[in-house]
């Protein structure tokens, strides 16, 4: 069993995951063992040996094993075969750029919705079709309503009569139902009643809308056509939550846009609205910019880069460096001759490739940038890291009975009530997301899974190791 345990020992060292002293301690013979500890998850600890939730033998960790303090140490040819980069914690200014996406709209102060005053029908549709440009006073239709041919002719008698005050109110009733101020003057002219009234482009623009063609009834709750000035565009920026704060109306801007290579538009943020999106919790920042040529189309995607000013006297260290599990943040500190410390950290804003760090380190610490953790997956490296952690004391009765969790199945051997699962982290076990095998308790059915099947499993302990007493395919609304 020493030789074992030894053998164990001398292979977790040779891979740089345990201290020097523990391989020595077994070597020797002499120390005295303080636990046993599982392989895979040094936080599942006991006084005797046994076997791991996993199914693995318990190791055990001598006393004098953890002279040096917390950490690990890795021989130097271990350190150059994983590719371990180091950066350093800098005392610095840190930029607050926010990069992130947008796309071009319409400015809306310069739009036009062309609506009637009364009822009638469309006639002579000067335009065909969306998107056609118009010129302002161009002559768009005209329209046929009984009503306003019943005001013409009421002006035309007031004229004839000479009554100042119906001449008045007549005038005022041609321009309430929206008759154009040349076509009054036209007729207090000629004193002729037009059957049809031209209606004309109040601007310059594009027909970004058109609802009516030729013939048609309309009522004046209908929009007949919208009309847009693309001299001036909108740019609309969708900021992360995190972020706002750092979003100032007058800041600086530039964009860029995929189909123009090389071409940057500089601007500054003219509106930040009042609130987030509920569904993808940004906020939207509105920027003006002038658009000669009309390059900028509506709809278009473009990349915006916000400076939002600098933070000044603050940690940063590569935004590469930072680990995050979901319940914590923390880095890989480099402490010399081939130590290495997990450290909890508070990170704070992060700006392109950098973060802060508010807590946790300090200017001139030495962080893991980069390396290789024995496996290539994301998921094992993970799993590495959290080996690394300081061992800390944990208490059996706190080990929950039942858990849950999600996964893919790899492999199967459904005569033995086996199978191997690529599951993801469980939290309540505190498991990293990993490929384990596990064995399945009686009654449970694996005639209908397959490998590659995605699917959803719920573990109980027995005898100090956990067993899938359920398991199921997953449907659309767990994914």
């Amino acid at each position: 069993m020493k030789r074992f345990t030894t053998g164990i020992l001398t292979g977790l060292f040779m891979i740089g995951l345990i201290p020097t002293q523990a391989v020595q301690a077994a070597e020797d013979g002499e120390k005295e063992v303080l636990y046993w500890v599982a392989p895979m998850d040094p936080n599942y600890k006991r006084d005797k040996p046994g076997k791991s939730p996993m199914g693995m033998e318990l190791i055990p960790f001598y006393a004098g094993a953890d002279d040096e303090g917390p950490g690990i140490t890795i021989r130097p040819e271990v350190i150059q075969n994983l590719g371990v980069r180091l950066a350093t914690a800098e005392n610095t200014r840190l930029w607050r750029g926010i990069d992130t996406v947008a796309y071009v709209d319409f400015d809306e102060s310069r739009v036009s919705h062309i609506h009637l005053r009364t009822k009638g029908w469309i006639e002579k549709l000067n335009v065909q079709s969306q998107g056609e440009r118009v010129k302002k006073g161009q002559r768009l239709f005209n329209l046929y309503s009984p009503e306003l041919v019943n005001a013409q002719e009421e002006f035309v008698q007031a004229l004839q009569a000479g009554n100042r005050g119906l001449i008045r109110a007549s005038r005022n009733r041609l321009n309430a139902l929206g008759i154009p101020l040349r076509a009054v003057k036209q007729l207090e002219k000629t004193r002729k009643v037009k059957q049809t009234v031209e209606i004309y482009a109040p601007q310059d623009g594009v027909v970004s809308a058109l609802k009516v063609r030729e013939g048609m009834y309309v009522k004046p709750s209908m929009r007949i056509m919208t009309l847009a000035d693309l001299s001036s565009i909108w740019i609309l920026a969708e900021v992360f939550e995190r972020q706002t704060d750092w979003v100032k109306l007058g800041q600086p801007a530039e964009i860029r846009l995929a189909y123009l290579p090389g071409e940057v538009w500089e601007g500054r943020v003219e509106y930040i609205y009042p609130s987030l999106d509920p569904k993808t919790r940004t906020l939207k920042v509105r920027l003006v910019f002038d658009n000669p040529g009309e390059k900028l189309k509506p709809n278009m995607y473009a990349h915006i880069k916000i400076f939002g000013g600098a933070k000044e006297n603050t940690i940063v260290i590569p935004i590469e460096a930072l680990i995050r599990t979901g319940r914590e943040e923390r880095v890989i500190l480099a402490k010399g001759e081939g130590r290495f410390e997990a450290r909890l950290v508070t990170a704070g804003i992060e700006s392109g490739k950098w973060v802060e760090i508010k807590e946790g380190i300090a200017d001139g610490d030495k962080v893991v940038v980069s390396g290789q953790f024995l496996l290539d997956s994301e998921a094992s490296m993970k799993a590495s890291v959290t080996r690394m952690t300081p061992l800390e004391d944990s208490d059996e009765a706190g080990e929950p009975e039942q858990v849950s969790g999600s996964g893919v199945i790899e492999s199967m051997m459904p005569a033995h009530g086996m199978l191997t699962l690529r599951h993801e982290p469980i939290d309540e076990l505190g498991w990293p997301a990993m490929t384990m095998d596990f064995l399945t308790a009686d009654g449970v059915n694996l005639s209908e899974l397959k490998p590659g099947d995605s699917v959803m499993f719920t573990l109980n302990k027995q005898d100090d190791k956990y067993v899938i007493t359920t398991i199921h395919t997953m449907t659309n609304q767990e994914m």
